[in-house]
């Protein structure tokens, strides 16, 4: 693919700096396009597409000769389709399919406040992380002619151990929705009306858990290629775990609104890390 270049950036003429260019044209289209629909989950919708997307521009421009490269393209690729799976199940791709927790960051903004948000947080922002946590991928492509090491072989048992938590949580998360779904088309009562069993007993948010890990797994592979265990590679996993901080206590909240029982269970089970109480 050919460097698109936007703007001047420090990655100009580098396969990844051409992925930072799309990742801006990608933004400027969902912020325009969100703004004419009025829905802003237009960046949600792509969240799970774009990274696969950027790891084949590298391992294209290696002309696939790096099994590092090839190694991490071929392991988001397999995030990529259980995540996109997941997001059709439940609805994302249709016409006003947004997440449910826009309507209440909707009520906390005015009109004004919400298209600041929507063009610097929601569309160049949240396409910049993914650029971010992608960008491993780069400096494996850099030191593409270190071989394969110890490090690496670890690093992608986890992310599949990872992988499959998450794909077990989600699971058993929709498999709970649709029965209480038909539950309350019945006219039947719900004793339970939140997940708190399967991986939830341990933690309020395993899927949350293991997406986080994998991305801070995926920086291990950059380590690897580089020995570098300190590189700017590294601030997407960390600007991802600080989204997912307000992101989850925004969904907790709406929870603890619903649900009265929900505190008791904010009180018993941690929130991310099972074993690791730090609060609410």
């Amino acid at each position: 693919m050919p460097d698109i270049n936007l703007i001047a950036h420090p990655l100009r003429g580098t396969p990844f700096g051409t992925a930072l260019d799309l990742c801006l044209i990608l933004a400027a289209l969902g912020w325009l396009w969100g703004t004419v629909r009025r829905e802003y989950s237009w960046i949600d919708r792509v969240w799970t597409l774009c990274p696969p997307v950027f790891c084949l521009i590298v391992a294209a421009a290696t002309d696939f000769a790096s099994p590092r490269v090839n190694l991490m393209m071929a392991l988001v690729v397999l995030w990529s389709a259980r995540l996109t799976f997941n997001s059709v199940r439940k609805g994302v791709y249709r016409p006003g399919g947004e997440d449910y927790r826009w309507a209440a960051v909707r009520e906390k903004m005015g009109p004004v406040a919400l298209q600041v948000v929507n063009l610097t947080f929601i569309s160049f922002g949240q396409m910049l992380l993914i650029w971010l946590f992608t960008s491993p991928v780069h400096q494996a492509s850099v030191w593409a002619e270190t071989p394969l090491g110890w490090l690496d072989f670890p690093a992608a048992a986890l992310f599949l151990v990872l992988f499959v938590g998450e794909a077990v949580a989600d699971g058993q998360m929709w498999r709970f929705q649709q029965d209480k779904k038909r539950r309350i088309a019945a006219g039947e009562d719900v004793a339970q009306p939140f997940m708190a069993s399967g991986l939830f007993r341990y933690c309020r948010h395993p899927n949350f858990f293991c997406e986080l890990g994998m991305w801070w797994v995926f920086y291990l592979f950059a380590v690897s290629a580089s020995g570098q265990w300190l590189h700017w590679t590294g601030l997407g996993f960390i600007l991802l775990t600080a989204l997912f901080i307000p992101s989850t206590r925004l969904t907790e909240t709406i929870s603890a609104s619903k649900y009265p029982a929900y505190r008791d269970y904010q009180a018993t089970t941690p929130a991310l890390i099972p074993g690791l109480r730090l609060g609410k």
